[in-house]
């Protein structure tokens, strides 16, 4: 990871549902119930609870101080990106790159 993911915004998608949206653009809904063990996320099993989130620290928070780390968040294998052309090589960047004739240096 060449950067420190953080959260920017979070919006309640039904259940135990959160759409995340990262610094860098990249966003994803993801289901938070896979967190749900020990006893800080207990609280979290009530859906009442659970819409009390918000974003501090660029991560999500809940006011009993559960939180998932943003890198967690970031990492998951599914998640969608939004390419956003600073951080990520476009196709047409990945195409220029590989047809830039490489030099030979000489040295003498």
């Amino acid at each position: 990871m060449k950067f420190l993911p953080s959260v920017v915004h979070a919006v309640h998608r039904g259940g135990f549902q959160l759409h995340v949206v990262f610094i860098d653009g990249s966003e994803y809904t993801i289901d938070f119930e896979q967190w749900f063990d020990g006893p800080v996320f207990e609280p979290l099993k009530s859906p009442d609870c659970f819409k009390r989130f918000y974003v501090d620290g660029g991560t999500v928070v809940w006011p009993n101080g559960a939180d998932i780390a943003p890198e967690t968040l970031y990492e998951l294998p599914s998640r969608r990106v939004r390419p956003n052309k600073r951080v990520q090589p476009t196709k047409t960047r990945r195409r220029a790159a590989l047809k830039r004739p490489t030099r030979a240096r000489l040295r003498g």
